[in-house]
């Protein structure tokens, strides 16, 4: 059993005034508030309780209602190059069929035998006691318009490889290259105290006096 509808929800529509007169129209705006989780994510969203605007077409048609609508709404995310907080404007477009319980895909009165295959239900919307609920149309409308991987900009260069800071603060930011030969000499060079270099050195020194003697 499914929760009934509740007409009080801003994302639950009424198709009375359209009644089941094929090609009757109806015309509305409605502003919302995003319900959570609206967009891909820990990618980037329509942040919880932000503004969404509405405009939706409700046509009757044989089977149901039809639905055309757009949505719009602000989103926020992270840079996926330089990892920097970043907001977008969505525009989302969607179509969606809202079927009569009782009607087939032509139209026509449909009683349910007991034994129906009900696996053709399973990705059709309803319209139940004249209402419908837009949620997973908007949910899967704002999904398809968000980018899955938002930059802050077109050619935002990213972070530096080596340290992480990021490139386009410091667009002349470079590191030299160090030959890989002499990296390990290097380190170890750099290791030792000057009094252990000297030790070293003066060990060195009488080792060569005892090999000419």
């Amino acid at each position: 059993m499914t929760a009934r509808l509740d007409h009080r929800n801003p994302l639950v529509f009424d198709t009375h005034e359209l009644g089941r007169r094929p090609g009757a129209l109806q015309r509305l705006t409605r502003t919302v508030d995003a319900p959570k989780d609206l967009g891909i994510q820990k990618v980037v969203g329509v942040p919880e309780g932000a503004p969404v605007e509405l405009e939706l077409r409700l046509e009757s048609v044989m089977e149901g209602v039809l639905v055309t609508g757009t949505a719009r709404a602000r989103a926020e995310g992270e840079c996926v190059r330089c990892l920097e907080p970043l907001q977008l404007d969505v525009e989302a477009d969607f179509q969606e069929m809202f079927s009569y319980p009782d009607a087939d895909d032509r139209g026509r009165v449909h009683h349910a035998e007991p034994g129906d295959d009900a696996e053709d239900d399973e990705d059709r919307l309803f319209i139940e006691d004249g209402l419908f609920d837009l949620e997973p149309v908007l949910r899967d409308a704002v999904v398809l318009a968000l980018p899955m991987q938002p930059v802050c900009q077109e050619d935002c260069p990213g972070l530096c490889a080596e340290c992480g800071v990021r490139l386009a603060d410091d667009p002349d930011h470079h590191h030299d290259a160090v030959d890989i030969r002499w990296a390990a000499l290097q380190g170890l060079a750099d290791s030792l105290e000057p009094g252990d270099k000297d030790d070293k050195s003066g060990a060195e020194a009488g080792v060569d006096e005892k090999q000419e003697k």
